[in-house]
């Protein structure tokens, strides 16, 4: 039987108290997330805030000559549009859903009268902004230093956190464009971490046979976005 849909399910709404989230549920609509779907583009007003629960959502910097890459990933530990309760009204990076499933969006005028309010949902959102602001700077810092092959390793053990299997539904091509290199260089990644036996690959799917491995081969990157979450957020998981 499928797992039925809760807000619950993202871990930044589970962490409130009955009192603050009664007065957002009534407010929160259920919607599906399709792959490649663009949630928002660059400098486009922002009409709502997005809590994934089986979804993971990519923030893209998009680059004048259309070139893109990831600069994070948001899934069932955040919230999408922070630019919404931050004042900027409007990003200049883009987000498109990753990885297909749910999330519960909720206006932004509804938002921004919760954050208003300066209780927990406020602090929370506060601390997931930092949280985030880590990961990108920590991407950032990891595209420009690290083998491709390590930057892989992060992005699947960054995604596995987010979803319930090991199992995930993603073309090379895709990946390449998060990471922001060419595919052959995915492939070439893959390859390797295949032989290695901590993956396996098939057009289209990549299974996970050996994460432990996956994070002994990965640089630090993914230990430092991981470990400040957890320090910022710790009943966030």
């Amino acid at each position: 039987m499928p797992t039925p849909h809760s807000p619950n399910q993202n871990h930044l709404l589970a962490a409130l108290p009955a009192a603050e989230f009664e007065s957002l549920a009534a407010h929160l609509e259920l919607v599906p997330m399709l792959l490649g779907e663009i949630l928002y583009e660059p400098g486009t007003q922002l009409r709502h805030a997005y809590f994934p629960t089986t979804s993971i959502v990519s923030l893209h910097y998009v680059m004048e000559t259309g070139a893109s890459s990831e600069t994070a990933g948001v899934g069932n530990e955040g919230v999408v549009g922070i630019s919404l309760f931050m004042g900027g009204e409007t990003t200049s990076s883009s987000a498109v859903v990753q990885t297909s499933g749910h999330a519960y969006r909720l206006e932004r005028h509804l938002l921004k009268q919760e954050f208003e309010r300066a209780g927990l949902f406020q602090r929370l959102l506060l601390r997931y902004t930092q949280a985030l602001m880590t990961q990108t700077a920590q991407t950032a810092a990891c595209n420009r230093h690290h083998s491709v092959e390590q930057q892989l390793c992060r992005w699947l053990l960054l995604t596995l956190d987010r979803v319930s299997s090991r199992e995930l539904v993603i073309t090379q091509e895709l990946i390449a464009g998060m990471l922001g290199v060419r595919r052959e260089g995915v492939t070439e990644a893959a390859g390797k971490l295949q032989r290695a036996g901590f993956i396996s690959y098939r057009r289209g799917h990549i299974a996970v046979l050996d994460r432990l491995g996956l994070e002994t081969h990965a640089c630090e990157c993914y230990g430092v976005v991981k470990k400040e979450l957890c320090r910022l957020l710790p009943n966030v998981r």
